[in-house]
């Protein structure tokens, strides 16, 4: 989970703000009519194809910095309206008018009359012709994790003021211009090595050739030990851009400082290089345990990651990075090669990929080691039981209704709902493509539907659950359900491997998930799953077990946290014979 949004509380309704209104002057969703209206359109000097994609448009009250990115469910995040192009040609015009659904505001009639800066940019699709015979039209990454404002090859307008006025109608003239150039990819150091390789099992599926990356930290004495066999450490998370917190010199004494407004920590930038060279420090120490740490690369067209499991809509990924990224880099770094020396761990996404992998293959790991997991029982799908409840935004009462959130503060503020979020994501694409964060959850456990996407686990605009799709998810994805439903042949392999950590005030309520699976896991086991679940009071997204310092800390400790407890405990899980001394030099 990446997401940091949080919405204006009183934007509880679409149609709070229209209903003043007569309804004959209405937009399907609320808004007031306008005649405003943009225009907008590419030049040819970018390419003489047609284009497919999402076209994107951004009003924003800041005179600072680009629209672009600016967007976002936060207080300060501005208004957004999406529309799908295709086949699109070149100096051709593009229009949103006041039919286009937008958020926060539903429709340009809603916008007060002033003056603002726009900028419109178009996420280029491409067409994929996949395996299982489906045709579809999907943003590929192209370096940068799929993060559709700073996507190389992506076309935008430069920023520029405009004054409008809904109620007096007018047409706003704006041109796609510039490219978003190609990343550098880093380059290996001393330390660190960076592996891309072709993926059989993804080019098969998607039709085309796809790749999986991976960063690779070396162990102190790599060189010097060429006898030596190393455990992998297998960081699940986010894209990584490059390896995370590593840093061999000390803090830069002339940084300049960076407010941290998630920690409400001043200087954070240099507390995070003091870790960063803290990890160098201890990673070279004469009793650190050797071993590789890898952080895995596997964007999706439908996110920055793949979530790490088998899917309908993303294709094999849990195959392909366990038996084909993984034996290539311990083939490459000298790696012990075998699922006892493998442990996973990571928070948030990572935190459910780590316990995932491990549940779905549990010879190929020996311990997970999941902080603040995405929902792993889906009775507790944040604030949402797919099963039972009818619909997933709002809660109906004999009189009125009560929308449910979907994320607080470590005191229980609320400041976005789940109907927000999802009309946000709407905004940004159709078809579960916006590469949000519910979205990704749609794309990953969802069946493939007759057009080609993820069948919607529910209406976005309204909020009703299809339960036949819930079904599905319980199936394949309740990671909790699968344990229950299959702990007779999985569980022996489990025991001892299962460690889950959150605080019990976890921004998006991922706390609620882990108490239903921990009453699974103590009370009803056979055998006891011998794990460890643990529960910081009163810490906040993204808790990771440590009880001593802030989650600004600890998130930055994960490789001595967890590596050092799996080293600790695989004494008691290794099969006889097995390599426990050639890395403890």
């Amino acid at each position: 989970m990446k997401r940091s949004w949080a919405v204006p509380i009183f934007l509880l309704s679409p149609f709070l703000a229209s209903s003043c209104t007569a309804a004959d002057d209405l937009n399907e969703y609320g808004a007031p009519d306008s005649d405003l209206k943009f225009s907008i359109s590419f030049s040819d000097a970018l390419t003489d194809e047609a284009q497919d994609g999402r076209l994107i448009l951004v009003v924003s009250k800041q005179t600072e910095g680009e629209p672009r990115f600016q967007t976002g469910g936060g207080p300060t995040g501005q208004q957004v309206f999406g529309i799908d192009v295709d086949g699109w040609a070149p100096g051709a015009e593009a229009v949103i008018d006041d039919d286009v659904f937008g958020f926060p505001l539903e429709g340009l009639g809603l916008i007060p009359a002033g003056d603002y800066t726009v900028q419109a940019i178009l996420n280029r699709y491409e067409t994929f012709a996949r395996s299982d015979g489906h045709t579809v039209k999907l943003p590929p990454d192209r370096g940068e994790g799929q993060q559709w404002a700073r996507k190389p090859g992506n076309f935008y307008s430069a920023p520029q003021r405009v004054s409008i006025d809904p109620a007096g109608g007018g047409t706003v003239e704006m041109v796609l211009d510039q490219e978003i150039p190609e990343i550098t990819p880093p380059e290996d150091t001393e330390w660190v090595k960076h592996v891309r390789i072709r993926s059989e099992l993804l080019s098969e599926f998607w039709g085309t050739d796809m790749y999986l990356g991976a960063h690779v930290l070396l162990p102190a004495g790599f060189d010097d030990h060429p006898e030596a066999r190393y455990p992998l450490a297998i960081f699940h998370g986010h894209f990584p851009a490059d390896f995370g917190g590593w840093r061999t010199e000390p803090p830069d004494p002339d940084l300049e400082c960076t407010y941290s407004a998630r920690f409400d920590w001043e200087c954070y930038n240099r507390t995070q290089q003091e870790l960063a060279y803290q990890l160098y420090q201890d990673w070279t120490s004469p009793d650190f345990p050797r071993m590789l740490v890898i952080e895995v690369q596997h964007p999706t067209p439908y996110y920055d990651d793949s979530y790490a499991v088998n899917s309908e809509n993303n294709g094999p990924y849990g195959d392909a990075i366990t038996y084909e990224l993984i034996p290539y880099i311990e083939e490459q770094f000298r790696g012990i090669g075998e699922g006892w020396a493998r442990f996973t761990y990571g928070g948030s996404t990572g935190g459910w990929e780590a316990l995932a992998v491990q549940i779905m293959y549990p010879d190929e790991y020996n311990g997970a080691y999941g902080a603040c997991p995405d929902p792993i029982d889906f009775r507790a799908y944040e604030l949402v039981n797919i099963y039972e409840d009818q619909n997933a935004y709002k809660i109906d009462r004999d009189w009125g209704t009560t929308y449910r959130p979907a994320h607080r503060d470590w005191l229980g503020h609320i400041t976005s709902t789940i109907e927000q979020e999802n009309h946000l994501e709407s905004v940004l694409a159709s078809r579960g493509r916006s590469g949000g964060q519910w979205d990704i959850w749609q794309a990953v456990y969802s069946p493939v539907a007759e057009d080609g996407y993820p069948a919607p686990i529910w209406d976005r605009m309204t909020g009703e659950i299809d339960k036949d799709v819930a079904e599905y998810w319980k199936e394949n994805y309740d990671l909790r359900y699968i344990m229950e439903r299959d702990w007779d042949t999985i569980g022996p392999k489990l025991r001892g491997k299962i460690h889950i950590y959150v605080g019990d005030m976890d921004n998006y309520y991922l706390n609620n998930a882990v108490y239903l699976a921990e009453e699974f896991l103590e009370n009803t086991t056979d055998p006891y799953y011998a794990g460890e679940i643990d529960y910081g009071d009163r810490f906040e997204h993204c808790w990771n077990g440590d009880h001593d310092v802030s989650n600004a800390i600890s998130r930055l400790r994960y490789v001595q946290m967890f590596g050092l407890d799996w080293a600790e405990e695989v004494w008691g899980r290794a099969p006889a014979g097995a390599d426990l001394t050639s890395w403890r030099y």
